[in-house]
């Protein structure tokens, strides 16, 4: 993080405040609160240029301490620590895990493998976020989907997506599809059922050429979708048409392009449509980012699916821990954070700089070649060269 990006407690805490609405959610957003604490790289609300370090506290932690206990303890010499977990989850790591890392209990893997980590991930993509915001740029994600259900946004996103995101319970701009998703899952808690959806996220402001063709690993589509896919229970991601383009001519793929004067950011140029979602090539167009990331229900049932005790062998109900019905919205919050993550890297990569301020005139000294480059005499352009 470059020093001087105006940094506030109350930045962070509102988008962990985010990541914990949504109808849907179950009991340990009743227990939480979180919120930040300060431990190194900010002095008088703005960063210092090194590592920023932030302590988040869980509340649930006093009840967990005997059976998460690090040190030894006499039970376990037996075998006999409270809540052990055997009948493993389908859908969850539990068993994969428990068979890679050769473990008895599976506790010792969803603890781990819990979402309850992705709190960390929304922290430092608030403070990415912020840096973004300083260089021009906006994030922001609706839902689209919900068990089965569409939501049909208006043709025009508005420019404070999340502002008017936010005003729903699930995160939707379609008020309608909303009042049928919120009886889907109603449905879905008395069958003690769980529920997948769509969010898609949305980026403005970013100039073209962010990422690479080169090398594959600095293509920023891809690194992208390796973020979206890091998250928990995410097993799906789009990028514009995304697999609709398959589908399609390329007549009805491709986006033509036009002059724009004055569209620095596009290099004063720009598609008619935004079919790509925002990069070709493994770079950034100029247009906005679009971004569509699937999410399966989730694997704690309150109706449990049928497993094996790996403690007997025996066929067995698998475990019930605390869960939620639905987290759709919770992840269109954390993938926001993972965007906002990736694209502050890819930004700094082009342009360097150890301050705010540096980093900027960077900026603009790019937008300003792409206004130099773009900027064509009318007797040239008709081969008047006298």
């Amino acid at each position: 993080m470059p020093a001087g990006v105006p940094l506030t407690a109350a930045d962070v805490d509102a988008e962990l405040a985010r990541r914990q609405q949504g109808y849907g959610r179950g009991r340990r957003m009743q227990i939480e609160r979180d919120r930040i604490e300060w431990l190194s790289g900010v002095r008088a609300g703005e960063s210092l240029g090194g590592p920023i370090a932030m302590l988040i506290r869980n509340q649930d932690w006093a009840n967990w301490a005997a059976i998460m206990d690090p040190a030894p303890r006499p039970e376990d010499a037996d075998g006999s620590r409270a809540r052990q977990v055997t009948r493993v989850r389908p859908g969850h790591a539990d068993l994969t895990g428990l068979l890679k890392y050769d473990r008895r209990d599976a506790r010792d893997i969803l603890e781990r493998a819990s979402a309850r980590e992705t709190t960390a991930r929304v922290a430092a993509g608030a403070l990415a976020r912020l840096l973004l915001r300083a260089l021009g740029v906006r994030i922001g994600s609706h839902l689209v989907h919900l068990g089965g259900i569409d939501a049909v946004p208006p043709a025009e996103l508005p420019v404070d997506l999340n502002a008017a995101a936010d005003a729903s319970s699930l995160r939707t701009l379609d008020p309608v599809a909303e009042t049928r998703m919120i009886e889907r899952i109603d449905a879905a808690k008395r069958d003690g059922n769980t529920l997948g959806g769509i969010c898609e996220v949305v980026v403005t402001g970013l100039p073209v050429g962010l990422g690479s063709h080169v090398s594959w690993d600095r293509r920023l589509d891809g690194r992208l979708g390796q973020a979206m896919l890091s998250i928990p229970a995410v097993k799906g991601v789009e990028i514009g048409l995304g697999f609709e383009a398959a589908r399609r001519t390329g007549a009805e793929v491709h986006d033509e392009i036009e002059p724009a004067p004055g569209a620095s950011r596009m290099g004063h140029v720009r598609r008619r449509t935004n079919r790509a979602g925002g990069t070709e090539g493994g770079m950034t167009t100029g247009e906005p980012l679009v971004v569509r990331v699937a999410m399966k229900p989730i694997s704690t049932l309150m109706r449990p699916l049928t497993t094996v005790d790996l403690a007997t062998g025996a066929p067995a109900e698998a475990v019930v821990e605390r869960s939620d019905v639905t987290a759709v919205p919770a992840m269109g919050v954390i993938a926001e954070a993972m965007a906002a993550l990736v694209l502050a890297d890819a930004l700094l990569e082009k342009f360097g700089g150890d301050a705010l301020g540096e980093v900027q005139r960077n900026v603009g000294g790019y937008l300003a070649r792409l206004d130099e480059r773009m900027a064509v005499d009318p007797l040239e352009a008709d081969g008047h060269t006298g």
